[in-house]
Protein backbone atom coordinates (compact mmCIF):
# COMPACT_ATOMS: atom_id res chain seq x y z
CA UNK A 1 0.00 0.00 0.00
CA UNK A 2 1.12 3.23 -1.09
CA UNK A 3 2.16 5.52 2.16
CA UNK A 4 0.29 9.23 1.88
CA UNK A 5 1.80 12.28 1.71
CA UNK A 6 2.62 13.74 5.15
CA UNK A 7 2.23 10.88 6.62
CA UNK A 8 4.44 10.10 9.53
CA UNK A 9 7.21 7.25 10.46
CA UNK A 10 5.75 5.59 14.19
CA UNK A 11 7.59 2.62 14.16
CA UNK A 12 10.20 1.41 11.25
CA UNK A 13 10.72 -2.28 9.99
CA UNK A 14 12.90 -3.42 12.73
CA UNK A 15 10.85 -2.42 15.15
CA UNK A 16 7.54 -4.04 13.44
CA UNK A 17 9.49 -7.39 13.34
CA UNK A 18 10.24 -6.91 16.70
CA UNK A 19 6.92 -6.64 17.76
CA UNK A 20 5.12 -9.06 16.14
CA UNK A 21 7.94 -11.90 17.17
CA UNK A 22 6.88 -10.91 20.09
CA UNK A 23 3.39 -11.11 19.66
CA UNK A 24 3.77 -14.37 18.16
CA UNK A 25 5.56 -15.75 21.04
CA UNK A 26 2.96 -14.82 23.18
CA UNK A 27 -0.08 -15.70 21.45
CA UNK A 28 1.80 -19.42 21.39
CA UNK A 29 2.79 -19.62 25.19
CA UNK A 30 -1.09 -18.46 25.47
CA UNK A 31 -2.40 -21.62 23.72
CA UNK A 32 0.53 -23.80 24.89
CA UNK A 33 0.23 -22.74 27.99
CA UNK A 34 -3.37 -22.86 28.84
CA UNK A 35 -3.66 -26.20 27.23
CA UNK A 36 -1.32 -27.60 30.31
CA UNK A 37 -3.82 -25.31 32.68
CA UNK A 38 -6.56 -27.15 32.80
CA UNK A 39 -7.89 -30.03 31.57
CA UNK A 40 -10.79 -28.69 30.12
CA UNK A 41 -8.27 -26.31 28.13
CA UNK A 42 -6.25 -29.41 26.95
CA UNK A 43 -7.70 -29.37 22.90
CA UNK A 44 -5.78 -25.88 22.94
CA UNK A 45 -2.28 -28.95 22.57
CA UNK A 46 -3.89 -29.50 19.28
CA UNK A 47 -2.03 -27.02 17.49
CA UNK A 48 1.29 -28.13 17.86
CA UNK A 49 0.01 -31.41 17.42
CA UNK A 50 0.07 -33.28 20.74
CA UNK A 51 0.08 -32.07 24.56
CA UNK A 52 3.35 -32.97 24.42
CA UNK A 53 4.72 -31.03 21.84
CA UNK A 54 3.13 -28.29 23.38
CA UNK A 55 4.28 -28.81 26.96
CA UNK A 56 8.11 -29.45 24.68
CA UNK A 57 7.97 -25.97 22.86
CA UNK A 58 6.49 -24.24 25.32
CA UNK A 59 9.72 -23.11 27.63
CA UNK A 60 12.00 -22.46 24.23
CA UNK A 61 9.21 -19.95 22.99
CA UNK A 62 9.24 -18.19 26.69
CA UNK A 63 12.79 -18.14 25.68
CA UNK A 64 12.62 -16.28 22.29
CA UNK A 65 9.87 -14.00 24.19
CA UNK A 66 12.47 -12.67 26.90
CA UNK A 67 14.82 -12.05 24.24
CA UNK A 68 12.42 -10.34 21.42
CA UNK A 69 11.25 -8.37 24.64
CA UNK A 70 14.23 -7.17 25.65
CA UNK A 71 14.54 -5.85 22.17
CA UNK A 72 11.68 -3.40 22.87
CA UNK A 73 12.84 -2.62 26.40
CA UNK A 74 15.98 -1.35 24.68
CA UNK A 75 14.28 0.48 21.75
CA UNK A 76 11.77 2.46 24.13
CA UNK A 77 12.11 2.30 27.83
CA UNK A 78 13.72 6.05 27.42
CA UNK A 79 9.91 7.08 25.44
CA UNK A 80 8.25 5.02 28.53
CA UNK A 81 10.04 6.84 31.81
CA UNK A 82 6.87 8.18 33.64
CA UNK A 83 6.66 12.15 34.05
CA UNK A 84 3.98 14.55 35.49
CA UNK A 85 2.56 14.33 31.47
CA UNK A 86 1.02 11.47 32.84
CA UNK A 87 -0.55 11.45 35.82
CA UNK A 88 -2.02 14.72 34.80
CA UNK A 89 -3.27 12.32 31.48
CA UNK A 90 -4.69 9.66 34.15
CA UNK A 91 -6.99 12.47 35.24
CA UNK A 92 -8.98 12.58 32.07
CA UNK A 93 -8.98 8.87 31.33
CA UNK A 94 -12.96 9.06 31.02
CA UNK A 95 -12.32 11.42 28.08
CA UNK A 96 -9.62 9.03 26.99
CA UNK A 97 -12.35 5.88 27.47
CA UNK A 98 -15.02 7.97 25.47
CA UNK A 99 -12.63 8.25 22.25
CA UNK A 100 -13.32 12.24 23.13
CA UNK A 101 -9.09 13.28 23.55
CA UNK A 102 -10.31 17.19 23.02
CA UNK A 103 -9.56 18.89 26.51
CA UNK A 104 -6.94 15.55 27.28
CA UNK A 105 -3.55 16.71 28.16
CA UNK A 106 -1.08 16.64 25.72
CA UNK A 107 1.76 13.69 25.83
CA UNK A 108 4.51 12.53 24.01
CA UNK A 109 5.82 9.39 22.36
CA UNK A 110 3.46 6.99 25.01
CA UNK A 111 0.34 8.00 26.82
CA UNK A 112 0.63 6.60 30.66
CA UNK A 113 -1.98 3.56 29.27
CA UNK A 114 0.82 2.48 26.63
CA UNK A 115 3.29 2.78 29.27
CA UNK A 116 1.71 0.74 32.06
CA UNK A 117 1.69 -1.79 29.73
CA UNK A 118 5.06 -1.61 28.76
CA UNK A 119 6.52 -1.63 31.96
CA UNK A 120 4.10 -4.29 33.34
CA UNK A 121 5.40 -6.95 30.53
CA UNK A 122 8.61 -5.39 31.70
CA UNK A 123 8.44 -6.78 34.95
CA UNK A 124 6.14 -10.06 34.39
CA UNK A 125 8.65 -11.31 31.59
CA UNK A 126 11.68 -11.80 33.86
CA UNK A 127 9.33 -13.61 36.39
CA UNK A 128 7.82 -15.37 34.07
CA UNK A 129 11.24 -16.48 32.89
CA UNK A 130 13.09 -17.64 36.09
CA UNK A 131 10.05 -19.34 37.37
CA UNK A 132 9.60 -21.29 33.86
CA UNK A 133 13.37 -21.99 34.28
CA UNK A 134 12.44 -23.93 37.64
CA UNK A 135 9.72 -25.74 36.67
CA UNK A 136 11.80 -26.92 33.60
CA UNK A 137 11.63 -30.33 34.63
CA UNK A 138 14.05 -31.88 31.73
CA UNK A 139 17.17 -29.78 32.28
CA UNK A 140 16.35 -28.69 36.12
CA UNK A 141 14.80 -30.71 37.97
CA UNK A 142 17.54 -31.65 39.97
CA UNK A 143 18.60 -27.95 40.63
CA UNK A 144 15.29 -27.18 42.70
CA UNK A 145 13.32 -28.82 45.96
CA UNK A 146 9.72 -29.95 45.41
CA UNK A 147 8.65 -26.98 47.28
CA UNK A 148 10.39 -24.08 45.37
CA UNK A 149 8.85 -25.89 41.85
CA UNK A 150 5.49 -25.32 43.45
CA UNK A 151 5.95 -21.86 44.37
CA UNK A 152 7.36 -21.26 41.03
CA UNK A 153 4.60 -22.96 39.31
CA UNK A 154 2.21 -20.85 41.66
CA UNK A 155 4.07 -17.73 40.37
CA UNK A 156 4.25 -18.94 37.39
CA UNK A 157 0.41 -19.20 36.51
CA UNK A 158 -0.42 -16.28 38.39
CA UNK A 159 2.27 -13.98 36.41
CA UNK A 160 0.78 -15.44 33.73
CA UNK A 161 -2.79 -14.75 33.85
CA UNK A 162 -1.97 -10.81 34.90
CA UNK A 163 0.01 -11.00 31.44
CA UNK A 164 -2.97 -12.81 29.50
CA UNK A 165 -5.20 -9.16 30.56
CA UNK A 166 -2.85 -6.99 30.26
CA UNK A 167 -2.40 -7.93 26.53
CA UNK A 168 -5.94 -8.10 26.04
CA UNK A 169 -6.04 -4.60 27.29
CA UNK A 170 -3.62 -3.91 24.67
CA UNK A 171 -5.02 -5.33 21.81
CA UNK A 172 -8.56 -3.92 22.73
CA UNK A 173 -6.49 -0.31 23.22
CA UNK A 174 -4.71 -0.78 19.54
CA UNK A 175 -8.25 -1.97 18.29
CA UNK A 176 -10.49 1.39 19.50
CA UNK A 177 -7.92 3.95 18.67
CA UNK A 178 -8.40 4.10 14.88
CA UNK A 179 -5.10 4.45 12.87
CA UNK A 180 -2.86 2.61 16.08
CA UNK A 181 -3.22 -0.86 14.35
CA UNK A 182 -1.44 0.67 10.84
CA UNK A 183 1.46 2.51 12.80
CA UNK A 184 2.57 -1.18 13.59
CA UNK A 185 1.67 -3.36 10.54
CA UNK A 186 2.43 -0.44 7.86
CA UNK A 187 4.94 1.72 10.11
CA UNK A 188 3.20 5.57 10.02
CA UNK A 189 0.44 7.66 11.00
CA UNK A 190 -1.39 10.56 9.65
CA UNK A 191 -0.49 14.10 10.99
CA UNK A 192 -4.15 14.51 12.28
CA UNK A 193 -3.48 10.69 14.38
CA UNK A 194 -0.65 12.32 15.84
CA UNK A 195 -1.70 15.36 16.96
CA UNK A 196 -4.83 14.27 18.10
CA UNK A 197 -3.48 11.77 20.50
CA UNK A 198 0.25 12.13 20.84
CA UNK A 199 0.35 15.92 20.40
CA UNK A 200 3.83 16.44 22.11
CA UNK A 201 5.64 13.95 20.16
CA UNK A 202 4.06 15.90 16.96
CA UNK A 203 5.35 18.77 17.90
CA UNK A 204 8.94 17.75 18.74
CA UNK A 205 8.91 16.39 14.85
CA UNK A 206 7.86 19.60 13.66
CA UNK A 207 10.41 21.38 15.90
CA UNK A 208 13.05 19.10 14.75
CA UNK A 209 12.13 18.72 11.47
CA UNK A 210 12.42 14.91 11.54
CA UNK A 211 10.21 13.11 9.42
CA UNK A 212 7.27 15.82 10.15
CA UNK A 213 5.50 18.32 8.61
CA UNK A 214 6.12 22.01 8.49
CA UNK A 215 4.44 23.99 11.31
CA UNK A 216 1.52 25.25 8.89
CA UNK A 217 0.34 21.46 8.50
CA UNK A 218 -1.21 22.07 11.77
CA UNK A 219 -4.23 23.18 9.94
CA UNK A 220 -8.54 22.06 10.94
CA UNK A 221 -7.70 18.84 8.73
CA UNK A 222 -5.09 17.71 10.53
CA UNK A 223 -7.20 17.82 13.78
CA UNK A 224 -9.78 15.22 12.43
Amino acid sequence: MTRPPGALTRNDTVTRINHWITAACFILLTVSGLSMFDPLLYWMSNLFGSGQWARGAHPWIGIVLFVSYTGLVIQFWRDNMWNRDDIAWMKKIDRVLANDEEDVPEVGRFNAGQKFVFWSMALLIPILLITGLIIWQTYFWTWTSIPTQRAGLLIHSLCAIAAILIWIVHVYAAIWVRGSMRAMTQGYVTPGWAWRHHRKWFRSLVATGSNGPRPNVVTRETRE
